[in-house]
């Protein structure tokens, strides 16, 4: 629900910040206070792309964020996050936020739990936060060159050629280092020799919010004839929800919306839309090419909860590793304890991602005060004490986490279209 990945609508929201300033900076080198050594390319505006760069420009080498477009011009999507956000970004965090959850209300098949949250989740604007994080990675020093289309990447006895096509005219760049933040269909990643990722189909619209929903309740609903994964409802404001769906396949994802919100009596305001990776397999983030060295970041590196499909907190923390990689010459604990985070989440999605109607009616039966405690306290960002938590109090859940492993490869029963 909170991928960086792109989408079919765009748009451009400066932050408060920038609106004072100016507009962001493009070409232009900012100077730290300390001489810059280490020329490091980084490949893409995302969000994880212009973390990774202020982090880097902060440790003393000079950065050059390289960005397709014209301009900055980041999707606009409503995502959720946990607020383990604000501890990543601090200050910076409330450049993006726009509303605040403290309930969570989960259906399925007449059924229904609600969860409170003692730290609220987050309501964040996508092309907010991309705004706010390319204005704090200028001001770290990182040089931003918009209407840069990366084009190819290979050895030189410098470290690394960047060839790159700025404005249609052809460049050379070289660099010792250089990152992919482009997105799961990185052309980084694609050059480097890492296989492609798979994506699956997110869509969700912007809809009025029911009357009957409080602006600080996200409402979630397990109907696995239309997805192995679920249908969510995100308000924004006191007005508006995002109302969304991730699929596997994008034409029936999308008209199992349109039925869903139909049913709901909804009015569609606008469309989102975006592939969102899925993590299957630890990616190794960094590869050595001649004398330089190759990182991804983000959802180039599938860095997303597979359980959610969340990816903005794990792909600022797989910016976080790769910066302190860089920095310190190849060690990062922050890659090695987001390594575990991932692997904890597609534990999780294998048990559940056949679940059919009766396990999820069981599911959220065994909902009791104990577990829904532990929900309240421990969030999805730290998965693997809350897995161990929610087990010890409600030791039923083991079994039906066995069942969904073991039953795994049973067909699971589609809507029909």
């Amino acid at each position: 629900m909170d991928s960086d990945s792109g989408s079919r609508c765009w748009c451009l929201r400066l932050p408060r910040r920038q609106r004072r300033t100016g507009a962001v900076q493009t070409n232009t080198e900012v100077r730290g206070p300390q001489e810059k050594s280490g020329e490091v390319i980084v490949v893409g505006g995302s969000a994880a792309g212009f973390f990774a760069a202020a982090r880097v420009a902060r440790g003393g080498k000079r950065v050059r964020v390289l960005e397709s477009k014209p301009s900055l011009e980041p999707a606009s999507r409503t995502l959720i996050v946990t607020n383990h956000f604000r501890s990543q970004l601090g200050a910076l965090a409330g450049e993006s936020i726009v509303n605040e959850i403290r309930r969570f209300e989960l259906f399925t098949d007449g059924r229904s739990a609600q969860i409170t949250l003692a730290r609220p989740d987050l309501i964040i604007e996508r092309a907010r936060l991309i705004s706010a994080l390319a204005h704090e990675a200028q001001q770290a020093g990182a040089t931003v060159s918009f209407d840069t289309r990366f084009l190819g990447l290979s050895s030189n006895a410098r470290g690394l050629r960047v060839e790159a096509d700025s404005g249609g005219r052809r460049e050379e760049l070289h660099a010792d280092s250089v990152v992919g933040a482009d997105g799961a269909a990185s052309r980084v990643a694609r050059a480097a020799g890492w296989p492609a990722v798979e994506t699956v189909p997110l869509v969700q619209a912007i809809v009025r919010l029911p009357k009957d929903c409080p602006p600080d309740t996200t409402r979630v609903w397990f109907v696995p004839d239309d997805t192995p994964y679920f249908y969510w409802l995100i308000p924004e404001s006191s007005e508006r929800a995002a109302l969304g769906i991730i699929g596997e396949n994008g034409r029936d994802t999308a008209r199992c919306l349109t039925r869903f919100i139909e049913k709901r009596q909804m009015e569609p305001i606008e469309w989102q839309g975006a592939r969102i990776p899925v993590y299957r397999r630890w990616v190794p983030v960094r590869r050595r090419m001649g004398r330089g060295d190759v990182y991804l970041v983000g959802d180039a590196a599938a860095q997303v909860k597979v359980s959610t499909v969340g990816g903005v907190v794990t792909g600022l923390r797989g910016a976080l590793g790769v910066a302190e990689s860089i920095l310190g010459n190849g060690a990062s604990r922050e890659l090695l304890a987001l390594r575990r985070e991932l692997c904890t989440h597609w534990l999780l999605r294998r048990t559940m991602h056949h679940f059919q109607q009766e396990d999820y009616s069981q599911l959220v039966d065994l909902l009791n005060a104990a577990t829904c405690d532990t929900l309240k306290e421990i969030t999805r960002d730290e998965s693997t004490r809350l897995l161990w938590t929610v087990l010890r109090r409600q030791p039923r859940l083991i079994l039906l986490g066995l069942g969904g492993l073991l039953l795994g490869r049973r067909p699971r029963q589609h809507a029909s279209t």
